[in-house]
């Protein structure tokens, strides 16, 4: 899959729950919307991330991308101990070498 490198490096710390390597693809003033609620800056999108691992166990595998200059939209199935899944969800990243924004919503 043709894929921004970061937004691999974000995807592949998710996988492994990997909390400082995930923190490492955003830049330090990010956006995250996520389920109604914007977290922004590497310390509140932290929170968020742990917090939604640990109540959801869940784990994100792409299933495609398409990417226009520095913007991508992703779809990913998403599973885990949550209603529903699995779900499809679509992942829009602004990237300026790093993650700038990302809003995750249901595709």
């Amino acid at each position: 899959m043709d894929m921004p490198g970061i937004i691999n490096t974000y995807f592949e710390a998710d996988r492994r729950n990997d909390a400082d390597a995930l923190l490492d693809a955003f830049a330090v003033e990010a956006v995250v919307e996520d389920e109604g609620a914007r977290h922004q800056g590497v310390a509140a999108i932290r929170e968020w991330w742990v917090a939604a691992k640990k109540a959801a166990q869940y784990v994100a595998e792409p299933l495609e991308c398409t990417v226009d200059g520095d913007k991508a939209l992703l779809r990913a199935k998403v599973s885990g101990q949550f209603p529903g899944s699995p779900v499809t969800l679509a992942y829009d990243f602004a990237i300026k070498d790093k993650i700038v924004s990302l809003e995750i919503q249901y595709d």
